[in-house]
């Protein structure tokens, strides 16, 4: 299976997804699609997870393989039960993710990094959580880091000019109690109480396949990060909720494919902010602040990649 063979763009609904549960006879409930890059030991540190859950409903795994370390032929070998797809050249976390969400049936689509690993309960957990309430249509539950910190992306609000400039300038580390600082990434709010939020993070990000079939798949013009946030931004607009579940925990080695890519993934970085920028906001705001915010973006951009660069090879990272 190559790239080419299949759609570019998905915009209105999932057409012709393939069995991805060889022999299977009826649809699972849960799609779960992983995205890998150059981190097989932690793909299978995550797949053993997954496959080793306690669901009482079916589950198929797709697994899209955009590097080239191998991860293809050992998820084949290890896991005969998953679904493969091996990019011909990496096309992006968002193309990459939508591969996978076209070969896949189940009514429930899970989005999951190979950089996680889940307890047994979890995805009965969160599938229930979401069938509990129809209006809910994107959930998140709650990400822990190595050390045991809370991962800040599980739940955020939009990025906007005011907290994206807050956060750049540190100001909710240094006031992380005070919500005008702590807008963006909720640092005022308890991280172990279940609320709706504006976005959770595509690390693991629960949704109705019905959320997809309305507003089409993740938008490939993000080549990495901003893709999640544009994909909650639509599912409100077309009236889902999205909701932080915190009853679940689950760990996520942050930035283990980033970090080997930190220029590229720095530069995506900032470009993703003007992406959603642009597609969000820029044609309601004025000539003036649509120029501020560019240069911002720009400025901020260039000093992180100049940061980046300074620092030895082995602590380089997204900055």
């Amino acid at each position: 299976m190559t790239l080419e063979q299949l759609p570019a763009k998905e915009t209105s609904a999932l057409d012709g997804a393939a069995d991805g549960s060889a022999g299977a006879p009826t649809t699972p409930l849960l799609s779960v699609v992983v995205v890998t890059y150059n981190v097989r030991p932690l793909l299978e540190r995550c797949l053993n997870s997954v496959f080793a859950s306690e669901t009482p409903f079916g589950v198929e795994v797709c697994v899209v393989d955009t590097g080239t370390d191998g991860s293809a032929a050992m998820v084949r070998r290890a896991f005969p039960q998953a679904t493969v797809l091996h990019a011909p050249h990496n096309p992006g976390f968002a193309a990459a993710n939508n591969l996978g969400l076209r070969r896949t049936r189940g009514l429930y689509c899970l989005l999951l990094n190979p950089d996680t690993e889940v307890p047994p309960d979890a995805l009965a957990a969160t599938v229930a959580a979401l069938e509990e309430d129809r209006s809910v249509g994107i959930l998140g539950p709650k990400l822990v880091r190595a050390d045991g910190g809370l991962d800040l992306a599980c739940r955020r609000s939009f990025p906007t000019p005011r907290n994206a400039l807050f956060h750049f300038l540190r100001l909710p580390r240094l006031f992380p109690h005070i919500p005008l600082f702590g807008e963006y990434n909720l640092t005022y709010r308890d991280p172990d109480v279940p609320y709706d939020v504006d976005a959770v993070t595509g690390a693991y990000m629960l949704l109705r396949r019905d959320v997809l079939e309305k507003i089409g798949l993740l938008d490939e013009t993000f080549w990495m990060y901003g893709e999640d946030l544009d994909l909650c931004w639509r599912s409100r607009d077309c009236g889902w909720r999205t909701r932080y579940h915190p009853a679940v925990q689950v760990l996520h080695l942050k930035g283990q494919s980033s970090k080997r890519r930190s220029l590229r993934c720095t530069y995506e970085f900032f470009r993703a902010m003007h992406l959603f920028y642009q597609k969000h906001y820029a044609r309601r705001s004025s000539a003036a602040k649509n120029g501020l915010v560019t240069a911002g973006i720009v400025v901020f951009g260039f000093l992180s990649v100049a940061l980046d660069r300074l620092r030895p090879p082995a602590r380089r990272r997204v900055s």
